[in-house]
């Protein structure tokens, strides 16, 4: 005999409206906690009904729809389920792009979560068809997302959304190699390498969420070694200032006048009230993305010749996180070392710098619940 919550969720895809309407506005409180097991039942089928009812007309059904959809992005086979249906995708997507779209954040929400999924790298087949061809020069979906990131970070395109979310996506879409090498790719349509569009917010201070995914994504294509070069030299990228400015002070104020002007001229003059990120999570983020600048020889001398070591020196001086401080000494293990000529890669350099385990790609591991 069915439950009272059984047959609430049969009600999701009852053929009156208003009654699937009640249900849903019943069932968005069972979305969190022990009860959500309850969209598991008839194999999954309340997950089909509401991907259904997130493509409605009503704002509110939309919204409640999504809500119990990102929430549920915690159970892994809810998750696979949902990321699987690349027309799912391309639909959240185009919510995303839609201007008027009171529910974009919400969407960038969903998006966000399934990215913990393999099956997001489908993004990069996605085409969708932007009404706005001011904003969006091109119908490919990671296109039209990164430029909505860009353009939308002041509500300036939808007033109802600042697309913040969007950055943890970013990061999480870059764990993938597919991921890594489209952020480091001039791309055809505007000729500028997707990576560089994203620089500006890691001094974004007014949002943690920005400086957050930015600076996980930033780590994350830097697996791509032979990238390094091109990310640093390249005017057009010019990567190092925006690793160095989060994690530097004016009141590092042993630099001395040499190593100060070897530093990059974005770091020569900060102004006399230029603080540090004020989260240290962030700030070794940044730290280990030098770490992996460190694989390469060439690349490590060119660390030395910009004065990387001096703000490395201060930084460790003036925070006192051991997370941090630890980071830091390797750091200064790796740019003071002395150079076996025939040495061209460090093998020595971990997967992963964190908890004491193999340093690894970025993604924050936690499913965003809307409450």
């Amino acid at each position: 005999m069915p439950t009272e919550l059984e047959e609430l969720v049969e009600f999701l895809h009852s053929s009156q409206a208003p009654i699937r309407t009640v249900a849903l506005e019943n069932l968005v409180g069972f979305s969190q906690g022990p009860h959500s097991v309850i969209f598991s039942h008839d194999d999954y089928r309340p997950i089909k009904d509401l991907k259904i009812l997130a493509r409605d007309k009503g704002k509110t059904i939309v919204q409640q729809s999504m809500t119990i959809l990102a929430n549920l992005c915690d159970d892994e086979k809810i998750r696979d389920i949902i990321a699987s249906d690349e027309s799912f995708l391309k639909f959240l997507v185009s919510s995303i792009i839609d201007l008027d779209n009171r529910n974009a954040d919400l969407a960038t929400i969903l998006l966000t979560n399934l990215a913990k999924n393999d099956h997001i790298t489908k993004i990069f087949e996605i085409k969708v068809e932007p009404t706005n061809k001011d904003v969006f020069k091109s119908t490919n979906a990671i296109d039209c997302l990164i430029d909505c990131f860009v353009k939308g970070s002041e509500r300036n395109l939808n007033s109802n959304a600042n697309f913040d979310y969007l950055s943890f996506f970013f990061a999480d879409l870059s764990r993938f190699l597919e991921g890594r090498k489209y952020f480091v790719t001039k791309q055809e349509y505007d000729d500028i390498v997707p990576i560089s569009k994203l620089l500006v917010f890691t001094e974004k201070y007014d949002s943690k969420i920005r400086r957050e995914g930015v600076a996980s994504t930033i780590k994350n294509a830097l697996f791509e070694i032979d990238s390094h070069q091109m990310l640093l030299e390249d005017e057009s990228v010019n990567l190092l200032p925006y690793i160095l400015l989060p994690i530097s002070s004016s009141k590092d104020a042993e630099i001395d006048e040499e190593e100060l002007f070897n530093l990059p001229d974005e770091l020569q003059l900060l102004p006399p009230d230029k603080q540090r990120d004020p989260s240290p999570e962030i700030i070794a983020v940044h730290l280990e993305s030098l770490l992996l600048l460190c694989t390469t020889r060439p690349i490590r001398e060119y660390l030395r010749e910009k004065s990387v070591y001096p703000l490395i020196r201060e930084l460790h001086k003036n925070i006192d996180i051991d997370d941090v401080a630890e980071i830091c000494e390797r750091l200064v293990q790796m740019l003071m070392r002395d150079e076996n000529p025939n040495e061209e890669k460090v093998e020595e350099i971990p997967e992963k710098i964190e908890d004491g385990d193999d340093y690894e790609s970025e993604g924050d591991d936690e499913i965003m619940e809307v409450l």
